[in-house]
């Protein structure tokens, strides 16, 4: 077998032990790795609507093939486990410098089982696996614990994945951190390792991955970094906020926790080039990037401190920027860094914090509720100290142990009218008002909204797949389109996150479909067509999705949050809304699926895809 090991590490954190098991290689054909092969893990290993923060879950971590060689974009790494906020299928990737180390160590995945009975950090040393007390470093920061984990260990070299003390209190949108430097940020994975004491994983390999043909792996991965850094100067240049200004002329960024129109200044001040000189920023590259989108900032403030660490991305600018009404970048990019340090998603912190702004301006809550927080449009003082709030649950940060649905429901009045989520997963920084695409994209997410596992707002941008048969551009405001263009974004990004390869390669350094099938042949030996290549996405796509309907989940969870019937009455947007037409979309995605009208996968789709062994979850 050439590009995996067919090896799994099991961690049992109870007891302290560690054993090593074989994948067949089926499973590879089948499913190419990574959250295909997390979600496979964690259907036939757990129960239906099994507590995410029980012993009984499964933390799952898992690479692909692409770890073989220096391939550019290769850094990635997914989380898979089930989500303390929709309990049910979780899939979160991060990037960093742990994920070919990880497969250096000699496995393709690592499965982590119970609980360590005090706080623990995990060290993967090729076969060997440590347990080392994480006592006194439980309460540190992701930055802290960084270094912390690296001078204890007397290796600076070693990586670790982390959570901070958000995921220690099991905040419900804790993520994992790998070094502070790059974050699984939506979902809550980061409370799952809470849960189970488990404070870091680290790994350091030494191994050598087989591949099939080295020589021109190796060749083949040194070209595509040389084009790809050719081709993505603009990404390095801005980074993920030279979107801002682009995105919001089609009318695709949250303005006002998605109440706004338009907001032309507020992208101004948030957005590239404006953010690059403001805050003094440099690219941070993952280890094998050629376009280094992350930031790094250093920001001085009117009374003399200075911000010295990663800068906000556009998902950040955009909630906690022109979804706040916010004008000030500075405080922007702290609440940023508290929200990185404490270890909490940020794009579900901005969306807390607008729907805490618009109950204030509905008077729901007043300051007896906020502590005399006055949660108003705009107010940096409010974006801080609610962020602060939130990374501890405690003040206004209390209303949402439970998530948005949760904090709408204990504030009550019309609440639950004016939050907008998808199974309880708050909607990232793209409005499917501006790209209808986005709105079936976001109902029928696997972990709930996403655009990532699935990015129609990119090909509103122009990213579009020849080699599927997918021309040219598309109308990002046709209902006859949206069901097709989301269906073809969610499975080559879902194959992105089987390969475990950064998808910026592709939108921003223009990898094509073709060269990443080239670039597995030389690794694996197996020759596919691009089709048959992107058809792992759909694998993964449905094994998630039977996760979710054996979790009790339908059609009836596939809606639009009711914002997204309120047309813009001016901009780029205006009269557009996706919602008259959402019904019909959904019956055309459902039929693309080979899902029946309930939105359950078929027999008959399973068994087509090479699959059906797993129909019969779907009869339990």
């Amino acid at each position: 077998m050439y590009g995996y090991w067919g090896k799994l590490l099991r961690v049992d954190l109870t007891n302290s032990r560690f054993s090593v098991e074989d994948i067949p290689e089926k499973v590879f054909e089948q499913l190419l790795g990574g959250a295909a092969l997390g979600a496979k893990i964690l259907l036939e290993e757990t129960e239906a609507n099994v507590d995410p923060l029980s012993e009984a879950n499964k933390l799952i971590f898992a690479v692909g093939p692409f770890q073989g060689t220096n391939f550019p974009g290769n850094a990635k790494w997914s989380v898979i486990t089930k989500s303390p906020l929709t309990g049910t299928f979780l899939e979160s990737a991060g990037t960093g410098h742990w994920a070919p180390f990880f497969k250096k160590c000699g496995f393709d995945a690592a499965v982590f089982e119970g609980k360590a009975p005090k706080p623990t950090y995990v060290v993967i040393r090729d076969d060997n696996v440590e347990f080392h007390d994480a006592s006194k470093i439980w309460g540190l920061d992701t930055s802290e614990s960084s270094i912390a984990i690296k001078e204890e260990l007397g290796d600076s070299r070693i990586n670790a994945l982390n959570i901070g003390p958000s995921g220690e209190i099991m905040n419900p949108i804790a993520c994992i951190t790998c070094d502070g430097h790059s974050f699984a940020g939506r979902g809550g994975a980061g409370a799952v390792m809470g849960s189970k004491n488990l404070k870091a994983v680290a790994a350091w390999g030494t191994k050598k991955v087989p591949v099939f043909d080295e020589e021109k792996a190796t060749q083949y991965s040194k070209e595509m970094f040389k084009t790809l850094m050719e081709a993505g100067e603009g990404l390095r240049a801005h980074g993920t906020p030279g979107v801002m200004v682009p995105l919001e002329e089609i009318g695709d960024v949250p303005i006002k926790y998605w109440r706004g129109d338009e907001c032309k200044r507020g992208a101004y001040l948030m957005g590239a080039p404006r953010y690059t000189d403001y805050l003094n920023v440099k690219p941070l590259p993952c280890v094998n990037c050629p376009l280094g989108c992350h930031r790094h900032i250093h920001f001085e403030y009117p009374d003399g401190t200075i911000l010295d660490c990663n800068g906000p991305e556009y998902e950040t600018i955009g909630m906690m920027g022109t979804g706040l009404l916010m004008e000030d970048l500075g405080a922007v990019a702290k609440a940023n860094d508290i929200a990185n340090k404490m270890g909490i998603d940020t794009v579900s912190a901005g969306a807390w914090v607008g729907f805490l702004m618009e109950c204030w301006e509905c008077g729901w809550i007043t300051g007896k509720d906020t502590g005399g927080l006055k949660m108003v449009w705009g107010s940096p003082e409010a974006l801080i100290e609610a962020t602060r709030q939130i990374t501890k649950l405690e003040g206004v940060g209390r209303y949402f142990k439970k998530g948005i649905r949760g904090a709408a429901a204990e504030i009550g009045h019309d609440a639950v009218k004016i939050i907008v989520e998808a199974k309880n997963l708050d909607y990232p920084a793209h409005d499917p008002r501006g790209v209808y695409a986005l709105g079936v994209n976001y109902a029928v997410g696997t972990r709930g909204a996403c655009h990532e596992r699935g990015n129609p707002q990119a090909g509103a941008m122009g990213l579009f797949f020849p080699e599927l048969g997918q021309e040219g551009p598309y109308d990002r405001t046709d209902p006859k389109m949206s069901a097709k263009i989301a269906y073809l974004h969610q499975n080559v990004s879902v194959t992105f996150n089987c390969m475990t390869l950064c998808k910026f390669m592709m939108n921003g350094g223009g990898l094509t479909i073709t060269e990443m099938n080239t670039a597995y042949k030389y690794l694996t030996g197996k020759e596919i067509t691009e089709e048959d290549f992107i058809r792992y996405g759909e694998r993964a796509w449905q094994l998630e999705r039977i996760i979710n309907v054996r979790d009790g989940i339908s059609r009836k969870d596939d809606g639009l949050s009711p914002k997204m019937a309120m047309a813009a009455l001016i901009g780029p947007r205006a009269g557009k809304t996706p919602a008259p037409y959402h019904e019909e979309i959904l019956d055309d995605y459902y039929k693309l699926r080979g899902w029946d009208k309930n939105g359950i996968p078929t027999e008959e789709r399973l068994e087509e895809l090479g699959i059906g062994e797993f129909a019969k979850y779907i009869k339990k």
